[in-house]
């Protein structure tokens, strides 16, 4: 069979099949064009399921009257221009498959006016060829597309449509996540000539509570915490309901991607994992979440559908979620009365039983009577962390300053051999670097996830005698009960996974207490091999210039030297 281009129309169905899979997937694609096109007021008209007609009509920008025949073109859109707006898309749109497709399965009628137009024009795609009929009509600013007798061309997809209630219960349960979606907008639906759901905009937090207590139901908002928490450019928030209050039922989980509506299964799963072992095996998390983060870091070109996202941080993502979600999980547990010392928050328990208003409405309160497991949360920070690629005997690379004397090695992952004219220096970097992070208060760097780690009463008794110390280090934690909330690190700890060090080093102290914090650290996690020399260095890019920081090294060091001298057989 010789290859041929596909007639326009045939193309286009092929490409309704991946795009309009039933009348809700119309309804989708007509209001997120709406919503593009900045309208604040959107009316969609059903009639028989969607089978018969959809209607939707927005007061958004308008379609000019040049641009109609394009706008019903395939690959023709507004939305995007070239492979930089592709690689950072803020619209809900983008393709340009979406009216040729349902035109292509349907009768479809576009009437718009813009602004600038005196008159508004209506087109039709009519015949083979899927040729574009415009003439003028009469309607105010804003569009109206009307698609009538779904599939009618196209039998084998009709048949698969199921009854009207059906089918309208899908666009009901769309338009009520589309709502969700944009508080902004005023919404009305209507089924048969019968209003449906009628939405005000609402631009309040007391009116956003009210929308979603309207569609997500009393129940929801009643038992549902709001929640936001914000690191860098990537932030979580909207509502999240206490683990016994969840039920059986797959209800209100909602989830959106800089305001889009997702089914995302990365992101399904840090929640679930966030609840973890609060949630009974027949019980389901119940949601209604935004995360938001840089669009050039979400990749929303998977799919024709758009049902799918891929972030270019995946694990990132997660971690942050499942973070997130569990420190607002954690604060809906008996409530704790705070005393602040330095460096060190200390949370007392309450002497009787925490009530949380969880909704804003001081009528619905619950009683917290367990907390949810900390291994929820226990994940590796290795993906976004700074690998400790340099190992016990490195090469001293181009990250030394410019005007230092050349370094030859570290050794032994602790002493420093930088030459000097016909010498070799050896440092000491232990006791260098203690006296240089003694004198030279390092910044503390905030973890993309607090570490969680739970203490015997020892340890907490030791965190709350030295808690000035710690602070000085540049530690910011906080001690609820037993459980010590990691929040910040000194600067030069920043590439290390605390979670494997702390409790050990705590547990040290208890045994053997000693005056220098700051040195202890540092013998533990270089001879270990926890924490890079190399790295460690470049947090304190000034040592190597300034030999009034350096300690000789100690004797033993003699035979390790004849080592690398020695000439090699």
């Amino acid at each position: 069979m010789p290859i041929r281009i596909l007639p326009p129309q045939l193309a286009n169905q092929i490409a309704a099949g991946e795009v309009v899979e039933r009348p809700a997937s119309v309804v989708k694609e007509l209001v997120e064009n709406s919503l593009d096109a900045g309208a604040d007021h959107i009316e969609i008209e059903i009639e028989k399921g969607g089978s018969k007609l959809i209607r939707v009509r927005d007061n958004g920008s308008g379609i000019a009257e040049q641009e109609l025949v394009l706008a019903l073109s395939r690959h023709a859109t507004s939305k995007i221009t070239d492979l930089n707006d592709l690689e950072a898309i803020c619209s809900l749109g983008f393709r340009g498959e979406a009216l040729a497709s349902i035109s292509s399965v349907s009768r479809l009628t576009l009437t718009s006016k813009t602004a600038g137009q005196s008159a508004a024009w209506q087109a039709s795609a009519e015949g083979r060829d899927m040729q574009v009929e415009v003439r003028p009509a009469a309607h105010p600013d804003g569009t109206s597309i009307e698609v009538l007798d779904l599939f009618f061309n196209t039998p084998a997809r009709r048949k698969f449509l199921r009854t009207d209630k059906t089918e309208f219960g899908h666009i009901d349960e769309l338009v009520k996540r589309l709502a969700l979606s944009r508080y902004d907008v005023s919404w009305l639906l209507s089924h048969n000539g019968q209003q449906v759901r009628r939405l005000k905009a609402a631009l309040t937090q007391d009116q956003r509570q009210k929308r979603v207590a309207a569609l997500c139901g009393r129940v929801f908002a009643d038992h549902a915490a709001f929640i936001e928490n914000q690191y860098g450019d990537v932030k979580i928030w909207g509502w999240l309901v206490h683990p016994q209050a969840c039920s059986a039922q797959l209800h209100c989980q909602y989830s959106y991607v800089n305001g889009r509506m997702m089914r995302d299964k990365l992101l399904n799963h840090a929640i679930r994992q966030a609840y973890g072992d609060t949630l009974a095996p027949d019980q389901q998390p119940a949601f209604v979440l935004y995360l938001e983060l840089e669009p050039r870091q979400v990749d929303v070109n998977v799919h024709p559908a758009k049902h799918e996202v891929r972030f270019h941080q995946a694990r990132l993502i997660h971690d942050f979620v499942v973070s997130a979600l569990t420190d607002a999980l954690t604060q809906l547990t008996p409530a704790s009365r705070a005393v602040s010392q330095p460096g060190l928050t200390v949370q007392e328990p309450p002497a009787q039983p925490y009530r949380h208003v969880v909704s804003g409405n001081s009528r619905s309160t619950y009683t917290a009577d367990r907390r949810p497991s900390d291994t929820a949360v226990k994940q590796e920070l290795s993906y976004w962390q700074s690998s400790q690629s340099l190992a016990a005997t490195t090469q001293v690379t181009s990250s030394m300053p410019a005007n230092t004397q050349s370094p030859l090695l570290i050794t032994k992952n602790r002493y420093l051999l930088q030459q000097s004219g016909d010498d070799i220096v050896v440092i000491d970097l232990l006791p260098t670097l203690g006296a240089y992070f003694a004198a030279q208060r390092q910044p503390s760097q905030t973890l993309l996830l607090p570490q969680r780690i739970t203490l015997n009463a020892q340890q907490c008794r030791l965190l709350t005698d030295r808690a000035e110390q710690f602070n000085r280090l540049g530690f910011d934690m906080l001690l609820t009960d037993q459980l010590l909330i990691v929040r910040a690190v000194p600067l030069w700890l920043r590439n290390t996974v605390v979670s494997q060090w702390l409790g050990e080093w705590l547990q040290q102290l208890c045994i053997q207490p000693v005056e220098d914090l700051c040195r202890h650290l540092l013998a533990m996690l270089l001879n270990a091999n926890r924490v890079s020399a190399g790295v460690m260095l470049e947090s304190a890019p000034q040592l190597l210039s300034a030999p009034e920081w350096w300690v000789s090294a100690p004797l033993q060091l003699e035979a390790t030297l004849n080592t690398l001298t020695e000439p090699k057989s």
